[in-house]
């Protein structure tokens, strides 16, 4: 199915000027995403009913949308289906979809991604880096560790960091550095 392969895809989501990390769940050619309720990204999704996929492989822009904004010039405006949509400027690729509501829960809303538009800007080979994965799984973990300091969670973020030093290269590092510091526990400092 286009850019998007079985399983989860790792992706930065756009919706009207926010960007940040999300899994696209493909299931046997049926896109799902898993969203918590009270982030921009949700309301935006729930509010415009559209997402955007953006194919990045800049592991500190992972870290950087999951703990911050991103300047309005990071976005450009495009038309999908009919409907306008942004996506972000550096992207290699963007997949635009309609986002429909399928289930909704206490913490968490599932959304029904149908294809609207799919372009490739930039074909790069991009090798399997397990620096680039850590950073990406260390980040999923640390935007929960920030809300409820668990140790586990603090471990998992530790394992991740000694491989992103071991198998990443300087901006890898660049990430990590970043991310120590949005999770960094004001209170020992």
């Amino acid at each position: 199915m286009g850019l998007l392969t079985e399983g989860i895809n790792e992706v930065i989501a756009t919706t009207e000027g926010n960007a940040a990390p999300m899994g696209i769940i493909n299931r046997n050619g049926a896109l799902h995403m898993v969203l918590f309720r009270g982030s921009h990204t949700a309301g935006n999704i729930v509010r415009d009913r559209w997402v955007v996929a953006n194919f990045i492989f800049d592991p500190v822009l992972y870290v950087r949308t999951a703990f911050d904004d991103l300047p309005a010039d990071a976005f450009i405006r495009e038309e999908a289906g009919g409907t306008a949509v942004c996506r972000l400027r550096d992207a290699e690729a963007w997949a635009a979809f309609a986002a429909d509501v399928e289930r909704a829960g206490d913490e968490a809303i599932v959304v029904r991604l149908t294809l609207l538009k799919e372009e490739v800007l930039d074909l790069r080979l991009h090798p399997v880096n397990r620096g680039f994965a850590s950073i990406v799984d260390a980040t999923v973990h640390a935007t929960r560790y920030v809300g409820n300091r668990d140790p586990w969670l603090g471990r998992l973020i530790e394992h991740h960091a000694g491989l992103a030093r071991k198998c990443g290269g300087p901006r890898e590092w660049e990430a990590l550095d970043l991310l120590l510091r949005y999770i960094a526990d004001p209170a020992r400092e």
